[in-house]
């Protein structure tokens, strides 16, 4: 059983189901407003009944002066009564492995908001026809800007995808996980390029370092429980700062005098006072002090000059 709605712009037929729980009465909304149905919850309209209210919805906007009320109302109601198509497409994107639904369905509401917004009547194109494309791209940009753990080019996060399809595909021809070679032929790209787009997808997902490790020879800790990553991350060595330091002093110790090495072995090998050192050469504490200073500069200009190394 169908319902005829007459309104100014013609006739709508509407399911029994749909006139009965949505519809009531003209110019509800607003004064002036007597050319559209009053519809007090657009999302529970069927799809059906959607799209033949949708077109009534579209044409009025076209004529409507945006701010208005009945603008408004007309703009609320086309996004609350069109949400079935954003659901929808964000079901495509179920098992993408990151994101909240929710927040895809939000995502997609924007791209219906824009459709609805770009949308012309005279293009005689049906409008889920043309919404599901703007849905679809916005759900798509948000996987591809916000879901990645760490930020990557943009033409490495589109070679993952074509990385990924054809691993599938070379799976199944091969029998077995193809190379960044087999991948590099396939794809018609470079293997070093492969390479990089193999490194990049690394970054799409992050594991927490509170996650077991899988490797069999990780054992356990003294309390008998299982090691996480973060056990396996090492420390910085203070140790090896010192060793550098060390090894680029030898160069420079080379460069001193018989009398210069043996006051800096004195004093920093031996770690003797500045008085015993003067007493072992002969001269004043002061004079040891001015020695001291005048070598300790001189080793540290040749450490700052020094040449980086690889």
């Amino acid at each position: 059983m169908h319902i005829l709605l007459s309104t100014k712009g013609g006739t709508v037929t509407l399911s029994v189901n749909t006139a009965a729980a949505t519809v009531s009465t003209l110019g509800r909304a607003s004064e002036g407003q007597d050319e559209l149905p009053w519809i007090e919850d657009g999302s529970a309209v069927a799809p059906k009944d959607a799209r033949v209210l949708s077109r009534l919805f579209l044409d009025r906007l076209q004529v409507l002066e945006e701010g208005t009320r009945e603008y408004q109302y007309a703009r609320n109601t086309l996004i609350e009564m069109n949400l079935s198509l954003v659901r929808f497409a964000a079901g495509r994107f179920r098992n993408r492995g990151s994101g909240e639904m929710e927040d895809v369905v939000q995502v997609g509401t924007v791209g219906l908001i824009k459709a609805i917004d770009r949308f012309d009547l005279t293009r005689e194109v049906e409008f889920t026809s043309f919404a599901i494309p703007y849905i679809v791209g916005e759900i798509k940009r948000f996987f591809r800007d916000t879901t990645w753990s760490v930020h990557v080019p943009r033409r490495l996060q589109e070679l993952r995808s074509e990385i990924a399809k054809a691993k599938e595909h070379l799976a199944v021809e091969l029998d077995r996980d193809p190379t960044p070679k087999e991948l590099a032929a396939h794809l018609g790209r470079d293997e070093e390029e492969i390479i990089d787009g193999i490194v990049a997808a690394n970054g799409y997902t992050a594991g927490s370092l509170d996650m077991s490790a899988d490797s069999q020879d990780a054992g356990q800790t003294a309390s008998g429980k299982a090691r996480t990553l973060s056990d396996f991350i090492g420390a910085e060595d203070p140790g090896m700062e010192r060793v550098e330091d060390l090894n680029a002093l030898g160069p420079l110790m080379e460069e001193l005098s018989d009398r210069e090495r043996r006051i800096v072995s004195m004093r920093f090998g031996q770690e003797l006072t500045q008085a015993q050192i003067g007493v072992e050469l002969g001269v004043s504490q002061m004079q040891v002090s001015r020695l001291l200073t005048k070598i300790l500069a001189k080793l540290r200009t040749g450490l700052v000059d020094a040449p980086a190394t690889v």
